[in-house]
């Protein structure tokens, strides 16, 4: 029998790897069917649903290494983070799926939820309010309407593979749906400032840049207390507290 490797575990969902193949156990089936859904209508190299069996979802693995991690330096080429853009570029032109991103929420609770966790952060001393009040009044750029496109909604770096300088396969779906391009921008690049360019030459397209350092903030921002109740650490070298850091 193959190893079984765990990828990530917590009190929401978890994901082995037992050779080629991905069992991901999820409590929220919607998160699923997003994710299924998602992986059938874009236009990007994904993983192959083997079978679904819930809570379990089994999945191929696919080719390749990550184009990075989030606080290590990536050894990926110019080109390789090039292909990236052009990838998302080419996800964010399709047509746009049924279903609404980031779980739906309103503009209007987008910021109702940033300065709640501001406010937890500053009052329950996690970070400097000098901090947090820096990287609020940067995030509020992002703070706008957009035109919806069809994001992935969590495109971290960890979640595209490549081999060479071609893309392989993007993974990890479940928060896929109707967002804002410059948001998965963002997250590709998030702690990999130093790359913004080379993703920006792949995608082909203009952006306000000033819109994507508020979503650096401000997806930190909402992270640090998700991160450290479910076993993460924000404040690991290069992860989110220093990319808000990185704001002063």
């Amino acid at each position: 029998m193959d190893e079984v490797k765990v990828v990530v575990a917590h009190s929401e969902r978890a994901t082995l790897r037992v050779g080629d193949v991905f069992l991901k156990v999820d409590a929220d089936q919607a998160r699923i069917d997003v994710e299924v859904e998602a992986m059938g209508l874009v236009p990007v190299p994904t993983p192959k649903v083997l079978w679904r069996k819930p809570p379990v979802l089994a999945i191929t693995a696919v080719p390749g290494t990550a184009l990075g991690r989030l606080g290590e330096p990536s050894s990926a080429s110019s080109a390789a983070w090039a292909a990236a853009g052009a990838a998302v570029r080419k996800l964010h032109d399709a047509p746009l799926p049924s279903w609404p991103g980031r779980g739906g929420q309103s503009l209007d609770e987008l910021v109702a939820e940033l300065d709640g966790e501001c406010e937890w952060l500053v009052r329950n001393g996690v970070l400097p309010a000098e901090l947090v009040t820096r990287n609020r009044q940067v995030a509020e750029a992002a703070l706008r309407p957009w035109a919806p496109v069809f994001t992935h909604g969590d495109l971290q770096i960890a979640h595209v593979f490549i081999e060479g300088d071609e893309v392989t396969g993007i993974i990890d779906w479940s928060e896929a749906g109707q967002g804002d391009a410059l948001y998965d921008l963002a997250t590709l690049t998030l702690g990999h400032e130093e790359h913004l360019g080379d993703v920006l030459a792949g995608y082909g397209a203009d952006v306000d840049l000033d819109v994507i350092r508020a979503w650096w903030s401000l997806r930190s921002l909402l992270a640090v207390r998700w991160l450290a109740e479910h076993g993460f650490d924000p404040s690991a070298p290069g992860c989110e507290i220093d990319v808000l850091r990185s704001r002063l």
